[in-house]
């Protein structure tokens, strides 16, 4: 899968980044490798599901597609 990243210097130092095709997905880091790690991070969390808080019957299926 590829996500465009916008990613913005921080005025207090470091850098910031948005992830616009998922809404509210933000985070920062003080050196780009470090804004890299918490952007997976951050994707990872935003898109992650909790299905105990789901209804689910026992005729659907829970499918992980891999882009």
């Amino acid at each position: 899968m590829k996500l465009k990243i916008i990613v913005h210097p921080a005025e207090e130092g470091g850098f910031w980044a948005e992830v616009p095709a998922i809404q509210g997905c933000a985070t920062q880091g003080e050196t780009m490798e470090e804004l890299l790690v918490n952007l997976r991070d951050a994707v990872d969390t935003c898109l992650s599901v909790d299905l105990e808080t789901i209804e689910i019957s026992e005729n659907d299926k829970v499918l992980e597609l891999v882009l």
